[in-house]
């Protein structure tokens, strides 16, 4: 993948991004059996910024394996405050500060969505506070989601004991027949200068939304695809327009009068005639 060298770090970037799933849970609510997330008021999907998140982390770690300054701090199996310790037990600090700079200069994930580093029985092992240049807002779906329980069948049972009396388990899967979600993004370069984001790990992050949902399969996610990445980058650190203005040029129209089962039941407008000192860009188009 090749990135243009305006998406660099020193400027300020604001970005739409779409994706769909069919017949699956891009996001199940633990707090509600595992359904699909939905707004209890529109029935709109959405799907948390904390999920796309890991799978951009996932998608970092596995594209950059091995590679100096690309570890995970939140990584599953691994405790949060092992990882900012590690700052001290390698000697590369003494003090809540040097800590916070070795966390950044470590951890992809510290340097680009920043992380609260201050938990721990120790109070003289912790790293601080680091606010990332990263974020992400929740993605919410064009129009409201229908949530389907659907019954499932094992040939198996759960218990050694159950063996004699039954051979099979029923069970249900929570899914959406279609959903097209929209979301944005921000990246904000004088956060980025304290962290030290560098342009390989801007370019990092346009390669892992390209790819986390192609490397993110799973039996409920087992097609949800990337339909768009708009880029709005300003010329400068700070930003000549605010976001909304820009973010608003993408717009997603529903095509007919029926549940939309597909991306074609949609149409995507750009209004790519954007204010002087901002260019657009799609990644993914």
């Amino acid at each position: 993948m090749t990135i243009p060298a305006h998406l660099d770090p020193a400027r300020k970037h604001d970005f739409v991004f779409l994706f769909d799933i069919v017949d699956g849970n891009p996001n199940g609510d633990p707090d509600n059996g595992g359904a699909p997330r939905t707004d209890p008021i529109t029935m709109q999907g959405y799907v948390t910024d904390v999920a796309l998140k890991r799978k951009i982390r996932n998608t970092v770690a596995l594209l950059n394996a091995g590679r100096p300054g690309y570890d995970i701090y939140v990584e599953a199996g691994v405790a949060l405050n092992a990882q900012h310790e590690r700052a001290y037990d390698t000697g590369n600090a003494v003090n809540e500060s040097e800590a916070r700079d070795w966390m950044c200069q470590t951890f992809y994930d510290v340097r680009m969505m920043g992380a609260v580093m201050t938990t721990g029985k120790n109070r003289d092992r912790t790293a601080g506070r680091v606010q990332g240049p990263l974020q992400l807002t929740f993605s919410r779906s064009i129009d409201p989601v229908t949530t389907i329980e659907v019954p499932i069948t094992r040939v198996t049972p759960t218990r050694v004991e159950d063996l004699a009396t039954k051979q099979t388990e029923m069970g249900t899967k929570n899914i959406v027949p279609y959903g097209l979600y929209r979301g944005a993004g921000h990246f904000s370069a004088p956060l980025a200068a304290k962290t030290g984001v560098t342009s390989d790990d801007l370019q990092a992050l346009w390669q892992a939304f390209e790819m986390m949902l192609e490397h993110d399969r799973a039996a409920a996610r087992a097609s949800m695809a990337l339909r768009g990445l708009w880029v709005f980058s300003h010329s400068d650190a700070y930003g000549q327009i605010p976001a909304h203005k820009l973010l608003d040029r993408v717009q997603v129209t529903p095509l007919g009068h029926t549940a939309a089962r597909s991306y074609s039941d949609y149409k995507v407008t750009i209004d790519t005639h954007v204010p002087e000192g901002v260019s657009l860009t799609a990644l993914v188009d």
